[in-house]
């Protein structure tokens, strides 16, 4: 274990580690406002020391407040590392730049854009590089507290946006993982790829800390956020976690990950994440139950997963419908194979959209629909958790897609869970309560697609792409005809 100075994490987790050597403590955050006060807790109870890395933070509501978290806590003394993918940091700046000035707040970005503004013009002269980025995401505590899984940093991420929900998932967890996720970070942070910011020439005047303390307080009394942040207050996590009664799932885990030299070219096939994955998890026998918002399979995956199939192993796959996606040009990555994948036997689901006007009517409707289940991550409007289990006896969780940019392109982390229980947890998911908000895609007798909606006792059936124009269906069929997966 890595050393660190007694404090109040190591109060708490000493005793549980104790009792259970070798094993990793994980505790599964399924709701989006648990997976926001975790985060929050922990930066406002750290001691010393904040790791943190993600590929996107939002300058929005929760993500403003958690910026200020961590300002209060350099404020106590803890040193704060915060590495961001540059992607998505337009118009942070300022606010990077104003964090970067506490003397506790050290900001590196990752494969920067060297030209702040206009930034369309990096992609024109550097694409090469700057297509690479880092998706990992990573909130390290004391070195002895991981939050890790698929969510960034942002309102859709936490339930607290007016317009898009994401239904996602990631984990809290203690114990020997936590050790291997320093270590990941650590590799990040002295990487040639993660600059510092005082070294990226901006015109962008800071925003004071003072500045950011404020927007910070208005948000926290602003009535249209007011029900939200009283309801994250309220949760049974938060009183958990401050009375050391959070339950641990304890278990063999292993941590996949990419080596920072991908995005250069230049890391051994055993440094990436699809090959450890491959060696840790081995050849499925019985059963593959799989989950990934952006599912771009490709020719030699879809004649992997077919070649699965025929030797007996049951494979169900829950995506996004085309309604619900929120990027159209990957799910015509996935929609041209699904005729293939359907004649091999394998399920394929696809995640209906609650649209924001629709969801306070449809509240009544869906308690009848699911019979008292929650949705998976609440009721969403997309889905953006990244997962499978393997034989009832594995789990996957973390940021890589089942797509090509994930396996080629960026960076990406994740956990190998070999605990039968959460598991079986994932198949009961998929057998009981995935079809009461998901579409089952199947082929009827002339090979055509068709799409049932399974509403109680009720089945609707639908023969072409729910919920969508002829328009968006045209531009989909057409964007599946170009040479582009790689891309996606």
């Amino acid at each position: 274990m890595t050393e660190v100075p007694e404090g109040h994490f190591s109060d708490v987790i000493a005793p549980l580690l104790a009792q259970h050597p070798q094993q990793s403590g994980v505790l599964p955050l399924i709701n989006a406002r648990e997976a926001f006060a975790a985060r929050v807790v922990m930066a406002r109870h750290v001691q010393f020391s904040l790791d943190i890395q993600y590929y996107i933070w939002r300058n929005d509501r929760t993500g403003t407040l958690l910026f200020e978290a961590l300002h209060e806590a350099a404020e106590r003394g803890v040193q704060v590392r915060l590495l961001l993918d540059d992607h998505n940091t337009a118009g942070l700046d300022a606010a990077l730049i104003g964090l970067q000035s506490h003397p506790n707040i050290d900001v590196r970005l990752y494969n920067p854009l060297r030209l702040r503004w206009p930034r369309f013009i990096n992609y024109l002269a550097d694409f090469t590089r700057i297509n690479k980025r880092m998706h990992n995401k990573v909130f390290i505590a004391d070195k002895q507290m991981l939050i890790s899984g698929g969510r960034n940093i942002g309102d859709e991420y936490f339930g607290a946006h007016d317009d898009t929900i994401f239904a996602d998932l990631d984990a809290l967890m203690i114990g020997p993982v936590v050790d291997d996720a320093n270590t990941e970070f650590e590799n990040y942070w002295n990487s040639v790829s993660a600059t510092p910011l005082s070294e990226l020439f901006t015109l962008s005047k800071p925003q004071s800390l003072a500045t950011l303390e404020y927007r910070a307080t208005e948000l926290e009394s602003d009535p249209h956020a007011q029900r939200y942040f009283d309801a994250v207050r309220k949760l049974p996590f938060v009183q958990n976690f401050l009375n050391q009664q959070i339950k641990f799932v304890w278990a063999d885990v292993q941590l996949v990950t990419d080596n920072p030299n991908k995005t250069l070219g230049l890391a051994q096939e055993n440094q990436l994440l699809g090959y450890q994955l491959q060696q840790v998890i081995g050849d499925p026998q019985r059963c593959v139950r799989l989950v990934s918002p952006y599912f771009v399979p490709t020719q030699a995956g879809v004649s992997h997963l077919c070649a699965m199939a025929q030797r007996g192993v049951a494979i169900t796959i829950l995506t996004n419908a085309l309604e619900a996606t929120d990027v159209a040009v990957v799910h015509a990555g996935y929609a041209k194979w699904r005729k293939t994948l359907l004649k091999a036997g394998i399920e394929l689901y696809e995640v209906q959209k609650v649209s924001p006007l629709a969801r306070k009517q449809e509240r009544k409707l869906r308690r009848q629909r699911l019979k008292g289940k929650e949705r998976f991550g609440g009721a969403a409007s997309s889905l953006h958790a990244k997962t499978f289990s393997v034989d009832k006896e594995r789990v996957f969780f973390g940021s890589f897609n089942f797509d090509p940019r994930s396996l080629k392109l960026n960076t990406e982390l994740g956990f190998v869970i070999h605990n039968e229980a959460l598991a079986k947890q994932i198949d009961h998911a998929f057998e009981h309560t995935i079809p009461n908000y998901a579409y089952r895609v199947q082929l009827d007798e002339n090979d055509k697609l068709y799409w049932e909606e399974r509403l109680g006792p009720r089945i609707t059936r639908y023969n072409t792409e729910p919920g969508v124009s002829w328009w968006r269906r045209l531009s989909m069929r057409t964007l599946a005809l170009l040479p582009i997966d790689w891309l996606l």
